[in-house]
């Protein structure tokens, strides 16, 4: 197994750092290889956020679901997707551009959710740890205020990255589904009731039967209020993509 492969199988999130600072040379490389990441069209439709500044980490400790983490990472970086880049090129040199879409966000989200994991395998590569926070989609309006966001811009992800602790390194990744749950030959097929039953896989001494697992997790997941929240602050972004 090569370096790369072991790489990406042994990755996982950390939430943990040591006060040990990333320097500023680590952090341009992460960047530059965000910025080599694949990209339709090679338009990068992306504009990264650099967190320096510590009030605003502070601030998005507590919006970003009350993660204290968040505010002791030595770097914080926030991946948007952005559509009105290139739209307002488009103005300023005599093109007539119709309004940014729905089809345009979607593949600015892919554009910058690819970079963010190059950053993210370039980080392990260096003995970084790195964790995703998805939580920078909710609270739209302060968020768009804090951060000055414009029209046609959405906070797809923002990456915490510094040097995990000890016990972070030793600390098991958790299992993935097999690939017979994530991947289908040709054309999609629904998942059987006993295969869905897999999506949750009871944890050592777990006496819990499978609803009781579910009906949990929905709860915990699906149904919390930080889900709904996301979902109506996600549908605040859109409205600019109508």
């Amino acid at each position: 197994m090569n370096e790369t492969i072991q790489g990406l199988l042994e990755r996982k999130s950390v939430r943990v750092f040591t006060d040990e600072s990333v320097s500023n040379e680590m952090k341009t490389q992460l960047l530059e290889c965000a910025a080599a990441a694949p990209t339709a069209g090679n338009q990068q439709l992306y504009t990264i956020l650099d967190i320096t500044d510590q009030t605003l980490k502070d601030t998005l400790a507590v919006t970003c679901d009350n993660q204290p983490f968040i505010a002791k990472a030595p770097v914080v970086l926030i991946f948007c997707a952005d559509a009105n880049k290139w739209y307002q090129g488009f103005q300023h040199f005599g093109c007539e551009p119709r309004m940014p879409g729905e089809g345009d966000l979607m593949l600015a989200v892919c554009d910058a959710v690819i970079a963010a994991q190059n950053v993210v395998t370039a980080a392990h590569s260096l003995g970084l740890g790195a964790c995703y926070i998805g939580d920078i989609m909710e609270r739209c309006e302060e968020h768009r205020a804090i951060l000055k966001l414009p029209k046609y811009v959405f906070p797809v992800a923002m990456l915490v990255v510094g040097w995990p602790t000890q016990h972070q390194k030793d600390r098991r990744k958790p299992e993935r589904q097999p690939l017979s749950m994530v991947v289908r030959e040709n054309a999609y097929a629904p998942f059987a009731k006993d295969e869905l039953a897999r999506l949750l896989e009871p944890a050592a001494g777990q006496e819990q039967s499978v609803e009781e697992r579910f009906q949990a997790f929905c709860a915990r997941k699906y149904n919390s209020g930080f889900s709904r929240e996301m979902t109506r602050s996600v549908e605040e972004y859109l409205r600019d993509f109508r």
